[in-house]
């Protein structure tokens, strides 16, 4: 079979690999760039499970030609036969992109004006000559659009990004909201971390307060209009309406004829022989189902029968395609129908469900990377390749840098800053990624010291390296993956130096968790039962004795990770499975207490999902966070609805408003009745920012009570200050 020479690595390796179409050719998208678009072209996106298991998108620019959306449409079905027709493709318009798909950038994504045909290229260099605005929209999905540069295109309501090269200015509307203004801050980080490398000056500035070199580049300010809502209206009740049609070509061309009107349908309407078009315009969304005995010709007719569908019935041309294998059903499609059951699944897995990891089953009765539909862990940090490179780890000491002993290598403290040099081999050359990482409690001179001493060390290397910032408790799995198999280890504060600051706590407890890229992360947390989660495995370390206590859902790999970290706390652990808890075992936690069990996390397969409700428009609207959700994802000044399946937690965060406060418990209701699944009797949980339980945090991994003690921007001012 002949297919593009770019497709011999395709899903060779967990991650997300990038396309573009050149003058109907193929070209690699630097890693370092994924997430920046042309809006003149045509891409093709392959994101790969560990599984593995794979999603093809095709992201089309609202300036991209007839001639490229064809051709990649072409690229697409080829990229499927080559991995034997298993992927769930989407195709995906400016603007209009699925969750899937803005999961995999959770710094944003970045539209850029022109294309192929302009001459613009996606090369990642160390210009300091750029002069562009970026308009930044969206409060769980960011986008930064690049727009005139001139003050027409500000407003009073919104964030923009002022990026003159060396300087990249954040602006601030008097009238934009904390939590967009905390997301475009992340925005701009990228843009400095991986497109300057590091080398630009970062600044926050606010209407009203712009520095010269401002008003140089766009000129005497005026008064700006106020913002303006672009959110579409959407009827909750009504987007989750679908029609389900059967695909056919008896007739000599693609016809589709109604199988059921209304949802929740029932799975066996699904017939192994033929194609299914499930219509749910009413959300913009269209899916198609391939049966693995259907007509070969149907089957990769698929996308071009839901593009046929969205002419006919008029729909916009936005309207999202996901076309998947039976077997590879999306967790949106899935959600049509009444008890959507897997193969071979009864109640679910006997292993434990939890967020960021594949459930591990036997006898594979279930394509166990369909439970995670929108999990792009792998693909959000760039796992450039699997570990086995050369690492060099110094702390930064005295506005020096020290080298760490080997042997203690994968250890960090949160009283310390860390740079860690990671060479590797790539097509024949040797590359470096610098990872400085950042403890919560180390100082403000150390902070400081470690950007100087990544600019020095990048210096020193010609400028070659890529330079990723890294906060305590936000370690991107590649350099998890970085210690030769071996955990890594997150002391929660002290330092590893010498006389160290302070001294480690008589009693320990670390949670001990595997992520999807089979990476693992020994995350040392309070010594309290509340901590313990069902899920996983931790290690408890008293003055009287060590145990190594395994959870209902706790996996072989992380049991072997947790006897690593006993070995270096030193002694001998006992052994404990979940429920057969000696007396001493709750001693040393200061007595036993309610802590994470769900039920769902040891027999569910639906993934959990978390919602946002704002009236920041001046209209009640619902938003998914797409991709991994972490505690970072919890907006204060919003309520929070997370979807466990069994029960609904409503999170108010302490900044939310009165409309917001008083409207979140009918949008709960509303959401679960207008499930299209027919779900009902549904447990509610509201809480308060501050007062979380144990089966509300357990979801998060390490979840820090003291995150909000500080404001998460005034942490990114300091972080910006310490690299300026």
């Amino acid at each position: 079979m002949a297919f593009h020479k770019e497709f011999q690595t395709a899903g060779k390796e967990p991650g997300l690999q990038v396309w573009r179409l050149e003058n109907m050719d193929l070209k690699p998208v630097p890693r370092q760039l994924h997430g920046n678009f042309y809006n003149g072209d045509a891409y093709i996106l392959l994101y790969t499970t560990p599984a593995p298991s794979y999603r093809i998108h095709i992201w089309l620019g609202d300036k991209c030609s007839m001639d490229e959306k064809g051709a990649a449409a072409i690229f697409a079905i080829q990229l499927d036969d080559v991995l034997g027709g298993a992927p769930c493709q989407y195709r995906e318009v400016q603007g209009n992109e699925s969750l899937a798909f803005l999961g995999y950038f959770k710094s944003g994504i970045k539209y850029k004006k022109g294309g192929v045909a302009s001459g613009f290229q996606h090369v990642v260099t160390n210009d300091m000559n750029v002069k562009r605005l970026l308009h930044v929209k969206g409060r769980r999905a960011i986008r930064a659009k690049e727009v005139d540069m001139s003050w027409a295109s500000f407003n009073k309501g919104d964030c923009f990004i002022i990026d003159l090269g060396k300087d990249i200015y954040h602006w601030s509307g008097s009238e934009s909201n904390y939590f967009e203004r905390l997301k475009t801050s992340e925005v701009a980080l990228d843009i400095r971390d991986n497109e300057r490398n590091g080398r630009a000056k970062m600044h926050m500035i606010e209407e009203d307060g712009e520095p010269e070199a401002v008003i140089n580049a766009l000129g005497p300010k005026p008064s700006l209009p106020p913002g303006t809502s672009d959110d579409k209206s959407a009827d909750v009740a009504n987007s989750k309406k679908g029609s389900l049609y059967m695909i056919s070509d008896a007739a000599g061309s693609m016809k589709t004829s109604l199988v059921a009107q209304i949802n929740p349908f029932k799975q066996d309407m699904l017939s192994p022989k033929e194609c299914y078009l499930l219509d749910n315009g009413a959300d913009n969304k269209i899916f198609v189902w391939k049966g693995p005995s259907a007509n070969p010709v149907e089957r990769k007719a698929a996308l071009k029968a839901a593009q046929q569908f969205i002419k006919e019935k008029n729909y916009p041309a936005y309207t999202q395609i996901q076309v998947m294998p039976a077997g590879g059903e999306t967790t949106l499609f899935k959600q049509f129908f009444f008890n959507w059951m897997d193969k071979d699944e009864t109640t679910g897995p006997g292993k434990a469900y939890s967020i960021g990891r594949i459930a591990q089953v036997k006898q594979v009765p279930f394509d166990a990377s369909t439970l995670h539909s929108n999990k792009t862990m792998v693909a959000q940090h760039g796992m450039v390749d699997d570990g086995s490179g050369k690492v060099q780890v110094w702390r930064v000491e005295g506005g020096e840098k020290v080298p760490v002993d080997p042997s203690t290598y994968g250890q960090f403290f949160g009283g310390d800053c860390y740079l860690v040099l990671y060479s590797y081999n790539m097509g024949g050359r040797e590359k470096h990624i610098i990872y400085t990482w950042q403890g919560l409690k180390c100082t403000q001179d150390e902070l400081t010291a470690s950007a100087f001493l990544t600019v020095q060390l990048d210096d020193s290397m010609g400028s070659s390296p890529v330079q990723v910032r890294v906060t305590q408790g936000q370690e991107p799995p590649h350099l998890v993956s970085l210690f030769k198999g071996e955990p890594m280890i997150i002391h929660l504060g002290g330092t590893s130096r010498k006389g160290g600051q302070s001294k480690a706590g008589s009693t320990r407890l670390f949670h001990i968790r595997q992520s999807s890229t089979k990476a693992t992360r020994a995350v040392e947390v309070e010594p309290k039962a509340a901590f313990l989660n069902t899920n996983d495995v931790f290690v408890l370390k008293s003055p009287a004795s060590m145990f190594l206590w395994r959870g209902v859902g706790g996996t072989d790999e992380e049991l072997s990770a947790a006897k690593y970290v006993t070995k270096l706390l030193g002694g001998t652990a006992t052994e404990v499975a979940e429920g057969k808890e000696p007396d001493g075992f709750w001693l040393a936690l200061g007595g036993k207490s309610e802590y994470q069990t769900s039920k769902s996390l040891q027999k569910m397969v639906k993934p959990p999902r978390l919602f946002g409700c704002s009236n920041k428009t001046g209209r009640l609207i619902v938003e998914e966070v797409p991709g991994d959700f972490t505690q970072m994802d919890l907006a204060t000044d919003d309520v929070m609805i997370l979807d466990t399946w069994d029960q609904i937690f409503i999170w108010i965060g302490k900044n939310a408003n009165k409309v917001e406060r008083t409207g979140s418990n009918k949008i709960a209701k509303d959401y679960v009745e207008s499930d299209p699944s027919g779900r009902r009797g549904v447990a509610f949980t509201t809480m308060k920012q501050g007062s979380e339980p144990p089966t509300f945090t357990g979801w998060f991994q390490a979840w820090d009570p003291k995150l909000w003690d500080t404001d998460p921007l005034d942490r990114i001012r300091a972080q910006m200050q310490s690299f300026n």
